[in-house]
């Protein structure tokens, strides 16, 4: 692999990853990018590993070769992979009712509902259905509790539905219940210092100056990726 000479996009690509890297460079020179990394592994080798633009345009910070950024979704597979270590270890039953571990849960309902369907997005607790107070995502306590005493939204085990708000919390106070940690500190001890890997559930504030913040496209962004989205060609 031989280093870009970009001027905005900095890193390495294989010869054979050509057409990616002039897609990512794109990215920048037309597509209105502001700051980014991609990185690609095949058969165990870094083939792409590129970064450039700013990781903070209000600061004028450049993206480097060790910023990070905010993954959204992507921790429900480590925050699952918590649950299947501890199923793997014997520890868990993903065919159990959730309330053996957690017997609060059994509130509303739910007490038929099991781990594997927490895990498949099935037990209708994919919102909640009473008003939050401010800052009730950063309490813990709060949000387990709520999640608790609710009712599903459909019968459980009867359809899918994405819980995108509800399943750290749901899954992730399981393996606090079964682990005895919480799930940042386990997810720290068994994965990621095990494997080396700089992702974090819950940054520590060291590393606070290492992120990108995450910012809303312009309303001329959204617009052509609408257009481009709309386009039969």
């Amino acid at each position: 692999m031989g280093q870009l000479a970009s001027a905005t996009v900095h890193g390495t690509c294989d010869p054979r990853f050509e057409l990616a890297r002039r897609e990512f460079e794109r990215n920048f020179s037309e597509r209105g990018e502001v700051g980014a990394s991609f990185c690609l592994v095949v058969d165990n080798q870094r083939v792409i590993d590129l970064w450039g633009g700013l990781a903070d345009p209000a600061a004028g910070r450049p993206w480097t070769e060790d910023t990070i950024g905010v993954i959204w979704s992507s921790t429900k597979g480590a925050t699952s992979l918590c649950a299947h270590l501890l199923a793997d270890r014997g520890e868990l039953d993903l065919d159990a009712p959730v309330a053996r571990y957690w017997p609060e849960f059994a509130q509303g309902g739910k007490d038929s509902i099991s781990v594997r369907m927490l895990l498949n997005h099935q037990a209708g607790v994919a919102a909640v259905h009473d008003p939050l107070p401010r800052g009730a995502f950063y309490d813990w306590e709060l949000m387990t509790g709520v999640l608790a005493r609710e009712t599903p939204w459909w019968e459980p085990g009867t359809r899918h539905g994405y819980h995108g708000l509800t399943f750290g919390w749901l899954v992730g106070e399981v393996v606090r219940r079964v682990s005895g940690q919480s799930l940042r500190a386990f997810f720290q001890d068994q994965v990621a210092t095990p494997l080396g890997l700089d992702f974090w559930i819950g940054l520590p504030e060291e590393h606070e100056s290492r992120v990108a913040p995450s910012s809303r496209p312009s309303r001329r962004r959204r617009a052509s990726r609408s257009h481009r989205c709309c386009s039969s060609r």
